[in-house]
């Protein structure tokens, strides 16, 4: 199934979900929206990662971002938005048994990114079109920092996401939603 058919299916949890699945519809209809040249809105890909019994998820010190956050990445021309949830997942944070719970798209966000320099070169401001893939890893498997990117990795308790993110909007609109979606699924 294409993004654009996974969005048009897809149920949203809530008010953010639905207003920002309808504008990911709109800018679908964008120039090179899958890649980093539409310097404007593209495409992202993120993963809300669970260990097996559900009580902890997988989160990276953010080096741009300065906070705890999810895996994800950039789609860079790919259209398989799971692929690329579980390749970044994999890239990340050296995670090798990482499985979707789900195909389906998990939820979906519009974020803001504030203007950062990245390896030297200033990135302008723009938008995120978030696809965001429910998946399970196990635990156990050795942890490591891309230091590119992150520098941690570790496996957080759900109830204990809200004191380590330190950006209230990721908390407020994201990570807590994605909780509570995850506790819906039993």
């Amino acid at each position: 199934m294409t993004f654009e058919e996974q969005l048009r299916s897809f149920v949203p949890f809530n008010e953010q979900e639905a207003v920002d699945r309808d504008v990911a519809l709109r800018c679908l209809q964008q120039p090179d929206i899958y890649v980093r040249t539409n310097e404007l809105v593209h495409v992202t890909s993120s993963a809300w990662i669970v260990n097996h019994d559900r009580t902890k998820v997988l989160m990276a010190y953010h080096n741009i971002m300065q906070t705890w956050a999810w895996l994800g990445g950039h789609a860079d021309g790919e259209t398989d938005l799971l692929q690329v949830a579980l390749k970044e997942a994999r890239e990340e944070s050296g995670i090798k048994h990482v499985r979707p719970i789900s195909e389906d798209l998990f939820s979906v966000e519009m974020l803001t990114i504030e203007g950062h320099v990245k390896r030297g070169k200033y990135v302008n401001s723009h938008l995120h079109l978030n696809a965001t893939y429910l998946l399970e890893a196990d635990e156990t498997d050795e942890l490591f920092v891309k230091e590119d990117e992150n520098s941690g990795v570790k496996w957080i308790p759900l109830d204990e996401v809200e004191s380590v993110c330190s950006i209230a909007w990721d908390w407020e609109y994201i990570y807590s939603k994605l909780n509570a979606k995850l506790r819906t699924l039993g």
